[in-house]
């Protein structure tokens, strides 16, 4: 099985084939060891992308390599990447899960954030935050939470030599603002709607709380969506049917609903 996060043995190993796109290698270092065969996938030979391995590797080169884990039939496998960059590698191992990291946010994308964290070796960007890590509100593009150049304070979620990134999260360090609406189920409130999706509504029920309307809340007759009732901004009333703190989800109905 293959290990996907928990650093590995380093194993010094020698290219002695390709098989397709994988390095076929031998372990040089160890009493016993020497015949034993392992492989390096293609993925796993470099951070750098090359059509072949062969550009990387030539027959006899020795290298240091991450060990990862066995499949199939026990055959060793091996990161080269992990072991890749040094100065990078003892960078990601002295990062523990809950640490706090603080770093400048180098590049905001729709899919998340890039950071570049203090320490990192110089010349790579070794951040990265998801974008339900960015805030407990909901968040359509990450430039709402963070801009580029902003320094920031984060979680540290996982750091990983063989992707030679720092998972971080500012979620992790801000209050749930569920727990502080945890009471408000059962009670008739006012909120404004700020987004209409195809089964329902997101309405804004408190700073950093949103609840879901279903669709069947608004009205009894068919309709091919709720923006034929209402319009984003619009304020309306809604009982808060239930506040579930483990998912982070607020469930509406409503004001005269069971919510069932």
């Amino acid at each position: 099985m293959i290990n996907q996060l928990r650093p590995g043995p380093v194993r010094s190993v020698a290219a002695i084939g390709f098989d397709g796109a994988d390095v076929v290698v031998k372990l040089v270092d160890g009493e016993g060891l020497k015949a034993e065969i392992g492989r390096i996938l293609r993925h796993e030979a470099s951070m750098r992308r090359v059509e072949h391995p062969s550009e990387l590797f030539k027959i006899g080169q020795e290298v240091d390599a991450e060990e990862i884990g066995r499949w199939g039939e026990g055959q060793l496998h091996l990161s080269a990447r992990a072991c890749e960059i040094p100065p990078l590698r003892a960078f990601l191992l002295s990062m523990e899960r809950g640490q706090v990291a603080t770093g400048t946010v180098a590049e905001v994308h729709h899919f998340g954030v890039f950071v570049h964290v203090d320490g990192e070796p110089d010349g790579l960007c070794t951040g990265f935050i998801r974008v339900p890590d960015l805030a407990w509100s909901r968040t359509d593009h990450p430039s709402g939470a963070v801009k580029s150049g902003q320094r920031i304070t984060a979680e540290v979620i996982v750091a990983e030599a063989r992707s030679g990134q720092v998972t971080l999260s500012l979620r992790a360090l801000q209050e749930d603002p569920l727990i502080r609406f945890s009471d408000q189920a059962g009670r008739v409130v006012t909120g404004r709607i700020t987004k209409i999706i195809p089964f329902g509504v997101f309405v804004q029920l408190a700073p950093e709380v949103e609840g879901l309307l279903h669709i069947s809340e608004l009205t009894n007759e068919p309709v091919e969506t709720p923006a034929q009732l209402v319009r984003e901004s619009e304020l309306i009333a809604v009982k808060v049917a239930e506040v579930d703190l483990q998912r982070h989800r607020v469930r509406l109905c409503a004001p005269g609903g069971a919510g069932s």
